[in-house]
């Protein structure tokens, strides 16, 4: 396990499961990609160096952070197509990366910030 990384843990009858903050960003992402209006993700300046020192998911556009009672952050750093609803589409991910989150990975999501980046005319 590396050290860098943080992991939701769940104690079972047979042991412990382990799921990666990789695995939580990348089930955000899925959750947001039928969005209408959402254009995409966007990495923050500095993503490389963010891949560097381990925190591959912030470059990615989506920073995950587990506390120690496994309860869930998420940001996410969206863009939006141009015409839609701003508002609209960053309430659609918070509503999509909760349920999404909560149903697949058993934790408590208790905020998912959208910043929204940029427009994008497609």
């Amino acid at each position: 396990m590396a050290e860098n990384k943080q992991y939701i843990i769940q104690a079972q009858e047979n042991g412990l499961v382990m799921i990666s903050e990789d695995v939580v960003a990348t089930i955000a992402l899925n959750a947001v990609g039928d969005i209408d209006g959402f254009a995409g993700l966007m990495a923050k300046p500095g993503a490389d160096i963010a891949d560097l020192i381990g925190k591959k998911n912030w470059g990615k556009g989506i920073k995950v952070t587990i506390s120690e009672n496994n309860d869930l952050t998420v940001d996410c750093n969206v863009l939006v197509s141009y015409g839609a609803s701003v508002v609209s589409v960053a309430q659609a991910v918070q509503s999509a990366v909760s349920s999404a989150l909560e149903s697949t990975t058993g934790a408590k999501v208790l905020a998912v910030n959208v910043n929204v980046c940029g427009i994008v005319r497609k």
